[in-house]
């Protein structure tokens, strides 16, 4: 039996003969004033909200709920603090458990397959809406917002200042996922190291241009091996081009469903995704919602001349320009390492990583200055030969409250209430602050990141710039998330450990795709699983026919490393300004 327990702020209020109501009154004005600024709210203003989070809590006053999310400094913060508030404030205790991102995917799926409620609500990335908007196991939030849960949805909830929305939204048009916190996948240089006059006159000496943020593929290349083969020694430091991880574990495959092979140039164009051919390689065509095959032979991409050439390179430079045992990192082992102070560049770095790099000297973190100024800074990923203009650039994560059907209605609600708690304006600005993850406009935008910039190496810079929409989560062709994923880091492990060759690789992980959306295209076909939308493979064909059309796949380049082009990082920030 599910036990409704006084929250201590309702005892105290009892014990003391004061309503409870007014006690969380008070409680919220403490969070207000203590903890909940800056603010793109006025006190008043954040005031007014918190009553609404009050009253509209009253009816889950007491219950315990439990929320998953993966660790980053954002998801810490609310499982630590605002957990908290939002007891003092509400009366609902949230239990905001914390796992690996493997273990969150994994959790999702266990829960949608069984139908056990394991959790009340998930920060589930957004790559899944092709996966919830098909099998319609998760809430619709458009129609919950308008029906069911319309008396527990902030009337000022703001979904036009959301900036990822766009990315959380179902080909139907409906909204199944609230942004929660958000991050880049860009690309992260020294600075201090760019701009010595010395290593830029070698650098061009060698090369034939200048030593600035790398265009292309060609340019990071040059620049990893100057660094790693010529410079070699800074300070008495050794040190290395470029940094990655290899390590075969689940992060392995989201290093290259992250859009890797769209910043090689895979896909095709279009956004926030290719059309018909997206960065995972798998073809859906304009106008339909049933995906057609990830193989060339089907008329993908995921194993054609480009993806493979871009795992060759992955594998290629993390062996030569990284540090020695950057093979065996991992996605969180490679960020300490990172901070040591000892590479140049990464090509794959994640601005969720922001809030750990400007940690001072005094915590390990050689890459700032004795004043807590970065030495590095971000900008935007370079692409590979095979890229065109018009093809999404980088990858965004959007990690969003997802709240599963399985969920009783009670329980459901209480949780969306700490959802909307977690990302509304009250609240937002500071945990931005924290983990620097923007979800919001008016946060990205705030006087008081203005002021903070220079200490964040070109993150607002970013953020408040017009290339920002160049970077976007996995899309709408991948029909189930949980199960092709599973596929990646398996097959690209076999490349890192040596057993198969790029190719044989990405042929293997190609055909494990159309098997599996075979499958899937069985199941939707015999019992409407997909509500109609799931796989209808293409018959195969010889794979010079699609190689031979236009777009994607696209065949082998005859010069898959072009002229080296670089841009000055000022003069590229002074271009953001201007727009």
């Amino acid at each position: 039996m599910r036990k409704y327990l006084l929250s201590a702020v309702a005892v105290a209020a009892v014990i003391a003969g004061t309503p409870a109501a007014f006690a969380d009154q008070a409680a919220a004005m403490k969070w207000i004033d203590q903890e909940f600024q800056p603010s793109s709210l006025s006190k008043e203003e954040q005031a007014a909200e918190m009553d609404w989070f009050i009253k509209a809590a009253e009816p889950f006053a007491g219950m315990e709920i439990n929320v998953l999310s993966e660790g980053i400094p954002t998801h810490s913060y609310e499982s630590e603090v605002l957990t908290k508030a939002f007891e003092e404030i509400t009366g609902i205790k949230v239990n905001h458990q914390i796992l690996g991102e493997g273990e969150v995917v994994q959790a999702v799926q266990t829960q949608m397959q069984t139908g056990r409620n394991l959790y009340d609500a998930y920060v589930n990335d957004s790559d899944l809406i092709g996966t919830h908007s098909r099998l319609q196991l998760a809430y619709n939030l458009t129609d919950w917002m308008a029906g069911e849960g319309k008396d527990v949805t902030n009337p000022g909830l703001d979904l036009a200042d959301f900036i990822g929305t766009q990315f959380t939204t179902g080909p139907d048009g409906d909204l199944y996922q609230l942004p929660d916190q958000q991050f880049a996948n860009l690309y992260w240089f020294r600075k201090d190291w760019f701009d010595r006059e010395d290593l830029q006159t070698a650098f061009k000496a060698k090369y034939g241009y200048d030593l600035g943020v790398p265009v292309n593929w060609s340019a990071y290349e040059d620049i990893a091996e100057f660094f790693s083969d010529d410079v070699k020694e800074i300070d008495g430091v050794r040190i290395f081009g470029h940094m990655d991880y290899g390590k075969r574990a689940p992060d392995l495959g989201w290093r290259m469903t992250d859009a890797w092979l769209s910043m090689a140039g895979a896909g095709d164009k279009g956004e926030p995704n290719g059309i018909p051919v997206d960065e995972w390689g798998i073809r859906m065509e304009a106008g339909t919602c049933n995906p057609v095959g990830a193989s060339v032979t089907r008329g993908g991409a995921a194993n054609g001349p480009a993806a493979v050439y871009a795992i060759r390179k992955w594998d290629e430079w993390l062996r030569k320009y990284a540090p020695p045992g950057a093979a065996s990192f991992d996605f969180y082992q490679s960020l300490p390492a990172l901070s040591q102070g000892n590479v140049a560049q990464q090509i794959f770095w994640y601005t969720a990583f922001t809030a750990d790099m400007v940690k001072p000297q005094s915590e390990g973190n050689n890459t700032v200055d004795a004043d807590g100024i970065p030495l590095w800074r971000m900008a935007p990923s370079p692409h590979g030969p095979y890229w065109e203009e018009g093809q999404k650039v980088g990858y965004q994560d959007v990690g969003s409250w997802t709240i599963l059907k399985s969920t009783p209605v009670d329980r459901a609600k209480a949780a969306w209430l700490y959802a909307q708690f977690v990302v509304s304006k009250t609240v937002d600005v500071k945990k931005s602050h924290v983990g620097l993850t923007f979800i919001r406009e008016s946060t990205v935008n705030d006087a008081s990141f203005t002021e903070r910039a220079p200490r964040l190496g070109g993150l607002v810079e970013f953020y408040r710039s017009p290339d920002r929409v160049a970077w976007s989560p996995t899309g709408i062709n991948v029909p189930d998330y949980p199960k092709l994923a599973q596929i990646w880091w398996q097959q690209i492990g076999d490349v890192n450990s040596g057993a198969f060759t790029p190719q044989q690789a990405m042929d293997r992980l190609a055909g494990e795709m159309d098997i599996t959306m075979a499958r899937m295209q069985a199941a939707d076909e015999a019992a409407n699983v997909y509500g109609g939308c799931g796989p209808r493979l293409n018959e195969e064909r010889d794979a010079e026919y699609w190689l031979s059309q236009p777009g994607a796949p696209k065949p082998k380049l005859d010069n898959e490393k072009p002229q080296g082009m670089t841009v000055n990082y000022d003069d590229l920030v002074a271009r953001w300004a201007q727009n």
